[in-house]
């Protein structure tokens, strides 16, 4: 039977944001919301729960996961990042935006792409989900939580539980959250002096980070 755990957006529960890691560090899959969209999580290292996390969603080992990270402190320690990227990255975080980058050596090789060694990797905007990232002292893998035959993700509790009512161990409910998915940015062609490539405009603006006028 799938966890129900109702957090207060604002004020999160440290007891409930404990219980959240605790399981994630067993093997669980939860779902969370996120700034973006509510998104499936695991723990990074636990490959039977990556297995199981793919499964659900019907994705094989070629729909690259992202790496959640709790500050970009965090993130560049799973990722290759110089001075240029620092900078841009330095005005995106936290928020609503998901990095390709170099990935490091402290990423498992089996997530990484297979040929140009390269990680998605985000700092989210929201305070729960934030907290968890601290509880567990390490960053969590996901991946947008679409149904199996839809292009929107679901993005409240009570549709995530219609619609996987066994599959998930737990749903974070702290309301709904937006349906947009996070805007893409590849940075790798910043390391040769070139600029970041848009691979998908989501809810993150181009603006705020002086990319382009919108």
């Amino acid at each position: 039977m799938t966890i129900v755990f109702e957090v207060y957006p604002e004020n999160p529960q440290p007891r409930i944001i404990k219980q959240a890691a605790d399981m994630l560090r067993k093997g669980a899959i939860l779902a969370v919301p996120t700034d973006s969209s509510y998104a499936l999580v695991c723990h990074l290292d636990d490959k039977s729960a990556v297995d199981r996390m793919r499964r659900i969603r019907q994705i094989n080992d070629k729909h690259h996961l992202t790496l959640l990270c709790r500050d970009l402190s965090e993130l560049a320690n799973y990722a290759r990042v110089d001075n240029r990227q620092y900078r841009l990255l330095k005005l995106a975080t936290p928020g609503p935006y998901t990095f390709i980058l170099e990935a490091s050596k402290e990423v498992p090789k089996r997530l990484s792409h297979p040929s140009r060694k390269t990680i998605g990797l985000r700092v989210p905007d929201r305070k729960g989900l934030q907290l968890l990232l601290e509880e567990l002292g390490e960053p969590l893998l996901a991946t947008t939580l679409i149904a199996p035959g839809e292009t929107e993700p679901l993005n409240d509790a009570e549709s995530i539980l219609e619609r996987f009512p066994h599959e998930l161990d737990a749903v974070v409910d702290s309301g709904a959250c937006p349906q947009q998915p996070t805007t893409v940015l590849d940075l790798t062609p910043m390391a040769l002096n070139n600029s970041p490539v848009v691979v998908r405009q989501g809810m993150g603006s181009l603006k705020d980070i002086g990319l382009q006028p919108e």
